[in-house]
């Protein structure tokens, strides 16, 4: 269990993040068809080197998350894609859950799955060489009557069984429970049921007999919805949303790393830093007698709030490599820089 408490240490330490590549063949598709690019297993093999092999890319990433196709390929040379991460210093995750499904009597609200002869999958993973696992399940919020407890006692439980199933093989799990952002629900609803889905899926993972301290929880911000009149400032969500993890999350957890739900780089490096202006990492040496010192440190894990702006340059040709390599290490940078509470819009410019 040490080697893992120590990865997970390792995926939240050195002011570093994860990035998040981990997007279904379905998903990656959708995207280059938008982006006017063909959605072939080359093209997807191509963008994916794009992405790890950006120069200087693990002096602000600690890990990257991939997907089942992704970890099976390689570079064009023939070098797998776990080697060239790891050969750069940085730690390599796969997403294992087979997507969020409808949840049975239930209409509006889903369930993730793929539980199914995961323990095996997990082997197979941890023999390819990776370090962590991913599950993320999706909360849909209304102001009526979602989420009901059944959707989130559901997702709370996979994610429990998940989690301890990668301890046993040998990885750490991310644990990942999204509040969506889509509606027109307040920044004061979303606090709420973010509050409730977290104290479920600890106490599931408490059940199930996780050990804490080697695992990694990716939550949403506590955002209003994006249909919702009022739109709140970042230092209000940075208030909401640490209010909100000191209230659910224990002391053992050994760091959180942000998802960006669907919020712009911008948007998600300015609440990211508006946070740690506010707030320090756990007490150190570094720390300032100015700021409230946190019981973890508070990390990223985006996928499109980082990767957007080189998708859109690359548009599939070789010869818009280098300038998407360099977007994709601009936005890398703001939030490594938002780590330090030193995120600002002249960095945008």
């Amino acid at each position: 269990m040490k080697t893992l408490i120590d990865t997970a240490q390792a995926m939240v330490a050195g002011g570093k993040g994860l990035l998040a590549m981990d997007e279904s063949v379905d998903t990656c598709n959708k995207r280059f068809a938008r982006a006017g690019i063909p959605q072939t297993v080359e093209m997807r093999r191509a963008y994916r080197e794009l992405l790890l092999s950006t120069p200087g890319l693990a002096n602000c990433i600690s890990g990257v998350i991939l997907y089942d196709e992704t970890i099976r390929q390689t570079r064009a040379d023939g070098m797998p894609f776990v080697k060239v991460a790891l050969d750069t210093g940085m730690l390599v995750g796969i997403k294992v859950d087979s997507g969020a499904k409808y949840l049975a009597a239930h209409p509006g609200e889903k369930v993730t799955e793929g539980l199914d002869r995961l323990r095996e999958r997990l082997q197979a993973y941890a023999q390819m060489g990776a370090h962590f696992a991913k599950w993320r399940a999706v909360i849909a919020v209304n102001d009526v009557n979602l989420p009901s407890p059944a959707c989130i006692e559901a997702n709370a439980h996979a994610l429990a069984r998940y989690a301890a199933l990668c301890q046993e093989a040998g990885l750490v799990p991310i644990v990942e429970p999204e509040v969506l952002m889509d509606g027109k629900h307040s920044q004061e609803r979303c606090q709420q049921v973010t509050e409730a889905v977290l104290h479920s899926v600890f106490e599931q993972l408490y059940r199930q007999g996780v050990v804490l301290e080697a695992m990694i929880l990716k939550p949403n911000m506590v955002l209003a919805g994006l249909a919702c009149a009022i739109q709140n400032t970042a230092a209000e969500v940075a208030e909401a949303t640490v209010q909100s993890l000191l209230r659910a999350v224990p002391a053992a957890v050994p760091g959180i790393a942000f998802l960006s739900g669907g919020q712009s780089g911008e948007q998600a490096s300015s609440r990211l830093n508006a946070m740690h202006t506010r707030y320090d990492p756990p007490a150190g040496p570094h720390a300032s007698p100015s700021k409230c010192a946190l019981p973890w440190p508070l990390s990223f894990s985006f996928g499109r709030a980082i990767q957007h702006p080189a998708l859109e340059i690359w548009a599939g040709k070789e010869a818009n490599k280098p300038a998407a390599q360099r977007a994709l290490l601009h936005r890398a940078r703001c939030n490594r820089a938002a780590l330090q509470g030193d995120y600002n819009a002249e960095m945008e410019t």
